[in-house]
Parts: C-alpha cells; structure tokens; sequence
C-alpha cells in the first residue's frame, strides 16, 4: 500500500491544498487526510477528547496533558511556511469525524523539525499512521528539511515499528531511557 503523493511546490503561510489526499480503507470507509485548518478547532477538541488514557500518555509522554483552548488554537493555526499539521478524516454517522493527527514544527536551528503522530483508538493497526508519517516525511522534504526526529516512550513499540519500517534509526534519547529518539535524514 503505497502512501499518496503530492508534488511539493514552494511553501508560503497560504493554506496548501496541494497536500489534500483520500484513499479508501476497505468496503465501508474512505480516508481523506488534509492540511489542519483553524476552523478544525472542534474537530481536534472532539479527537483529543475520545483518545484513551494510554494513547494520551503514549503522544504526550506522559498522562499529565490537559488540553487548554489555546493548546488547541495553537494546534489548529498553523504557520505552513514553517510547520506542517495533517488531519485524516472518514465521515461517520453523516458527519466529518478525525481519526488521526500528524504535524511537525521546524526547530530553532532551522534543518530540523520535530514530528509526532496521533491515531484515535478506533482506527489503529490499519495502516493510518503508516500514510500519514509517509505524507509527513514528503512535506518536510518539499519544505527543505534535512532531518525529522520523534520523542517516543521507550514502551511504545507500535510508533517505534512504524518509525522503523519508515526508514528512521531509533537512538538513546538524551533525558533518559524512558525515551528514544527517532530520526530520518531526508536527503
């Protein structure tokens, strides 16, 4: 299953409709995974909301997160000509529902940006995070990245599997090892 590609034109703050991707996922869903949009707000509320407490712990690396009205503005208004977020959606019971969440944010040294990658409880072990990491790995190649690195529990072995079949290398983590870092080089 090979993940959707788009051809990366130049990046601007301007919303990138360009990265709009579906695909079907068996009889009865199709997937559509697109650039976050600051109207998404309640979509990413309601996402947050029904994670269980492990998949909590699992992207936050730990379970103290609460989520504030400004985290989510933060994590719905997005500066594309730096950063990059995606949404996958499937319509469920008539409405758009999100299924998975998967951004990075340059870091301060410029060639490098941090990603991370939420998959709602219903809707894993079905190739989501696959496609979405893939999508994200060809955004930060088209915005001129060098390197895209994760933070991930050292016990979360599904994101460590995903990040390894992507290509990454998985290292000791500075803070300890409780984590590891994972890092692709995008050359």
């Amino acid at each position: 299953m090979g993940s959707p590609k788009a051809t990366a034109p130049e990046f601007s703050s301007a919303y990138p409709a360009h990265w709009v991707a579906s695909w079907p996922l068996g009889v009865a869903h199709s997937i559509t995974v697109r650039p976050i949009r600051p109207e998404d707000i309640d979509l990413e509320m309601e996402f947050a909301r029904k994670l269980s407490k492990e998949t909590r712990y699992n992207r936050f690396l730990g379970g103290g997160v609460r989520l504030t009205p400004e985290m989510l503005e933060k994590f719905t208004r997005i500066d594309f000509s730096r950063d990059m977020a995606l949404m996958a959606t499937a319509t469920l019971e008539g409405a758009e529902a999100a299924i998975g969440v998967a951004r990075y944010v340059r870091l301060a040294e410029g060639a490098t940006c941090e990603f991370a990658i939420t998959i709602a409880d219903a809707w894993q072990g079905r190739g989501i995070g696959r496609k979405l990491l893939a999508m994200l790995v060809d955004c930060a190649r088209g915005h001129g990245m060098r390197w895209i690195v994760g933070d991930v529990l050292a016990t979360n072995n599904p994101m460590l599997r995903l990040a390894r079949s992507q290509g990454f290398r998985s290292e000791r983590h500075p803070e300890g090892a409780e984590l590891r870092r994972v890092v692709l080089e995008l050359n």
